[in-house]
């Protein structure tokens, strides 16, 4: 860890010389195809790593810093030069991937990289080239749109106005009939972007599918699986599990529902009682963003010696965005600056458990992140989506037993979150058999989207369908709209719900002998991205959620724990 990182405000703010970038990848992929030995070859592949680390963290203080403020002039520049001129980098660097593999020094570079790199950058090749690039561009700004319009949401309140995120704590109040309120202007707002949001989606549809048919595949899910790069699991197996989650899943979840119900005294449930799981209102965390970041710290310092010294560095460095503000993206995420070797994290606190959830949950990304930081190789140092989420959802459940030192009423919170990812299991699935269905059916009007998921919603999740009555926008299928996920990331939805198993796991196990769960996980950390997901499983010596019998004997135990909170 470099000592004199500065202050991240202090940071230097760059946008790139895009000519200048794609010259130097063209200069450095010359010397790697010139290269006359084999010590050469891997010499010009460690100068390529070294800059492109360079370059990408330039694009991902710009991505930061336009999240962080979508109004900014500045940041709205850089980052709409960026969305027009990544794929035209990215297209360059295809010329050094085909090198690579091409290279008549592959098998000591194999050897010496690993193989699975090689793999890596076949499905690049497959997921991309220079046909597309025109395609990319417009997908880039579109996401960026659909970004730009949920950030600059603005929901009139009680005299006040709020974005999305900042309406949350209205929407889980105490009170039913601010619960009420508070979800008619949040959806009366949604409906005047409503079709604004379609129009933007079914852009980015068309586009995605003309992307995979101009790289010769039959839509885009097959292109899908390999810019997510699925390299051991398929889409005829993601379907199976899909059901396994209906069959064992589901049942529970609606149990937990009617529980619910009960425990609050609303007979028929609607669409502003779903989050609410407790006749006094759901359990608040304390105090202060800079609290809850106190009480982090203690809980990270009890924790382990390397959760301690990465969080304190993280605040030390001014590494956290948490607080919602206008014009501040929705959402949260961790990323990772490779030069530094430093992730931040980025939120938007509400005043609800889930700024609680945050703290635990892409703390986890930034830990998996610090511990592989010093993997040689870029593209090892993170896994493929899947495997990154349960280094998240893992650390969720082992800091549960710090959970007195955000809530007067810890067993509420604890509670709560295990029901919760129980119950999210079936809502993950719909979001994954809604995309497939919309990239295997390209023309669909917008109305036959909604329509379609609405239909998964009475699958997967019939009793929140029929809380939805008196709320147009849900009963009309529109949920799917403010999951920025369908827009932005096509596909990575499935990766939590996998990961969720697996970290169920981690929590099983965690309750019998802690220090050997915590091993366990420090270990699937610090292998990174090494090996595919499947693997890595095998090699951190955890169940494969694809594998039959897996889910349901994961689930098992979890029931008894429901029953011991005896809620």
């Amino acid at each position: 860890m470099k000592k004199e990182l500065a202050k991240f405000e202090d940071w230097p703010f760059r946008v790139p010389n895009w000519k200048k970038v794609g010259e130097k990848i063209d200069a450095l992929t010359d010397q790697f195809i010139h290269a006359e030995d084999e010590k050469s070859a891997l010499k010009a592949f460690k100068a390529m790593s070294r800059y492109m680390e360079k370059v990408e963290d330039q694009l991902t203080h710009i991505s930061v810093l336009f999240t962080l403020d979508t109004r900014n002039p500045k940041y709205v520049k850089a980052n709409a030069e960026m969305d027009e001129n990544s794929p035209v980098i990215a297209a360059k660097n295809l010329r050094f991937a085909k090198a690579l593999l091409e290279s008549p020094h592959r098998p000591f570079l194999e050897k010496k990289l690993g193989s699975f790199l090689f793999t890596m950058y076949e499905y690049s090749l497959k997921g991309f080239d220079e046909r597309i690039v025109e395609d990319s561009v417009e997908e880039n700004r579109l996401t960026s749109e659909y970004g730009s319009t949920i950030a600059h949401a603005e929901v009139p309140f009680r005299g006040e106005v709020y974005n999305l995120p900042q309406m949350g704590k209205f929407m889980v109040d105490q009170d039913r009939e601010t619960r009420k309120e508070a979800s008619e202007a949040y959806y009366a707002y949604l409906s005047t972007i409503r079709e604004k949001l379609e129009d933007i989606y079914d852009r980015l549809v068309h586009v995605r599918d003309r992307m995979a048919k101009k790289l010769g595949y039959k839509n885009y899910v097959e292109l899908a699986y390999i810019k997510m790069n699925r390299f051991d699991y398929t889409p005829e197996e993601v379907a199976s599990y899909r059901e396994s989650i209906h069959d064992y899943v589901t049942p529970l979840a609606e149990k937990l529902f009617r529980a619910q119900a009960r425990r609050i005294g609303v007979r028929d449930m609607r669409v502003y009682d779903l989050n609410v799981q407790f006749p006094d209102g759901n359990p608040l965390p304390r105090g202060t963003t800079e609290d809850k970041v106190e009480s982090a710290k203690v809980m990270y310092k009890a924790l382990s010696p390397e959760t301690d010294h990465y969080f304190n560095f993280m605040v030390d460095h001014h590494l956290l965005f948490l607080d919602a503000k206008p014009g501040k993206q929705s959402g949260g995420y961790m990323t990772y600056f490779p030069v530094e070797k430093t992730p931040i994290i980025f939120s938007n606190f509400n005043g609800t458990s889930g700024d609680v959830d945050v703290l635990t949950h892409e703390f986890g990304h930034s830990f998996q992140a610090y511990l592989a930081g010093d993997i040689k190789i870029p593209e090892y140092r993170m896994p493929t989506m899947e495997s990154c989420e349960i280094d998240s959802m893992s650390m969720e459940f082992f800091a549960e037993p710090y959970m007195d030192l955000f809530f007067d009423e810890p067993v509420k919170y604890r509670y709560l979150h295990l029901a919760d990812s129980i119950s999210f299991l079936p809502y993950g699935v719909t979001v994954d058999e809604f995309q497939h269905w919309v990239y295997e059916n390209p023309e669909a009007t917008k109305e036959e989207r909604n329509a379609k998921w609405h239909e998964l919603e009475l699958k997967y999740t019939p009793w929140k369908v029929k809380a939805y009555e008196g709320c147009p926008y849900m009963m009309e299928g529109g949920r799917w709209l403010t999951q920025s996920h369908i827009f932005n990331s096509p596909f990575y939805y499935i990766d939590y719900t996998l990961a969720q198993v697996i970290a169920f796991q981690f929590f099983n196990l965690d309750r019998k002998d802690h220090e050997k769960a915590w091993k366990k996980y420090l270990r699937l950390c610090k292998m990174g991205g090494k090996y595919p997901f499947r693997t890595l499983l095998k090699k951190a010596g955890l169940k494969d959620p694809f594998v039959e019998g897996t889910l349901k004997r994961t689930i098992q135990p979890l029931k008894k724990v429901l029953k011991d909170y005896g809620i």
